[in-house]
């Protein structure tokens, strides 16, 4: 590809960074970097938290992996599971809410198991990923964390999953699979509502999104003010949907790059 089709963050208007009213964000190789955030990143949410902008991060992990960082980390919430749980701290206290019903979490267990044999059983080299003990309502193939998945592979995953009647989708690391219509959007929706009481569509030009694969597509089409940090380049050739904006650095830096410039613009008179 030799023209992009996302513009350089730096060229992001002042004027656009005053009226951004928040940020949501993906964790995986967006706020970290080989499973660690960084500390650019981790000083980035706690800056943005300063500054007033509210910061909700969106992602396919699960909702066991997430319950230490959102009681811990500078933000707002974490929606896992790919919009089915919401963590958030309230009164002091770490709340866990889910987008399904305890009888339809249930009953899709059973299914998701059922999904997760044949998935293992008919694609050679496959296995769970290693945060699977934390997930509530899907499930996680490694393709990229501690196991390597071929294209070839992962294109078997995905069929599979469909098949099952899945959702799918693909991570930097994992290829996820769930039953029901949540989904990163959704989810964006729903914690909005929940935390701040407004209605995200109506503001949907002032928050900013930010990601780093294939699986943030949907989010990058839908928000206005969507980045990728400089790794999503990897993916390029999978991409169908691109960010309105590159970041020059990767990972965490290029989330702290996405921050220093929202709050540099709120400071300016």
């Amino acid at each position: 590809m030799n023209v992009l089709p996302s513009r350089p963050w730096a060229a992001f208007p002042a004027l656009g960074a005053q009226s951004v009213r928040g940020v949501l964000t993906d964790i995986d190789d967006t706020l970290t970097s080989a499973g660690a955030i960084s500390d650019d990143a981790l000083q980035a949410l706690q800056a943005l938290r300063d500054a007033g902008l509210p910061v909700m991060a969106i992602t396919g992990r699960p909702m066991g992996w997430s319950e230490p960082f959102a009681r811990d980390w500078p933000i707002d919430a974490i929606v896992a599971e790919n919009g089915a749980v919401a963590l958030f701290r309230e009164s002091g206290v770490l709340r866990v809410e889910y987008a399904q019903d305890e009888a339809t979490r249930s009953a899709n267990a059973l299914r998701l198991r059922a999904a997760a044999r044949r998935v293992l059983g008919e694609v050679p080299g496959t296995t769970l990923s290693r945060d699977s003990d934390g997930r509530v309502t899907d499930i996680a193939i490694d393709h990229d964390e501690f196991a390597h998945l071929s294209q070839s592979q992962i294109d078997q995953v995905l069929r599979v999953m469909r098949e099952e009647g899945m959702h799918a989708t693909v991570s930097s690391i994992h290829i996820n699979g769930w039953y029901g219509e949540h989904t990163k959007l959704t989810g964006a929706r729903w914690i909005v509502q929940r935390l701040l009481a407004r209605d995200i569509e109506a503001e949907r030009g002032q928050w900013v999104y930010v990601g780093d694969s294939t699986n943030d597509q949907l989010m990058f089409g839908h928000f206005p003010l969507s980045v990728g940090v400089a790794n999503l380049l990897q993916f390029a050739e999978q991409l169908s949907v691109w960010p309105a904006y590159l970041t020059q650095e990767e990972c965490g830096a290029g989330f702290a790059e996405v921050a220093t410039r929202l709050i540099a613009a709120r400071r300016s008179p």
